[in-house]
């Protein structure tokens, strides 16, 4: 399992030699001088979709090395599909208007995005799954 978060830190180290995004200086200090327009979107959400999909497969390995749990396992790979769309489409919509409303809801979305933010809240929540059935 050490070898899998070892895996989601490479990932994330490599990140931009492996990925193109343009977002990450964006996100620093950019917003203050220019606007997102100059992104190119395919390329952009192919990359952050790369990414995703890495972590995905990653934290789904550590999901099922921690419980054991196919059900747990399709569950997470459901989550995650469901999570990668409407969170790539707000983003979408956010970066087309230019993030008119701000800068820091685009900036989470992207987060969530592209890190595996998702697995810190799936664990201790099919955690907490176990503990409720053996309550029963």
């Amino acid at each position: 399992m050490a070898f899998l978060f070892f895996l989601l830190i490479l990932v994330r180290a490599f990140s931009t030699k492996m990925f193109y995004d343009p977002m990450t200086s964006y996100f620093e200090d950019e917003y203050l001088h220019i606007s997102p327009e100059s992104v190119v979107y395919w390329k952009l959400f192919l990359n952050m979709f790369y990414r995703f999909l890495i972590n995905t497969v990653i934290s789904l390995g550590i999901i099922w090395l921690v419980f054991k749990r196919v059900d747990f396992v399709k569950f997470s790979a459901i989550f995650y599909g469901v999570a990668f769309i409407i969170l790539s489409l707000v983003f979408y919509f956010l970066l087309k208007d230019n993030f008119s409303s701000g800068h820091l809801l685009p900036f989470y979305i992207r987060r969530f995005i592209i890190h595996p933010l998702i697995l810190l809240v799936l664990l201790p929540a099919l955690y907490y799954q176990i503990i409720q059935e053996k309550e029963l």
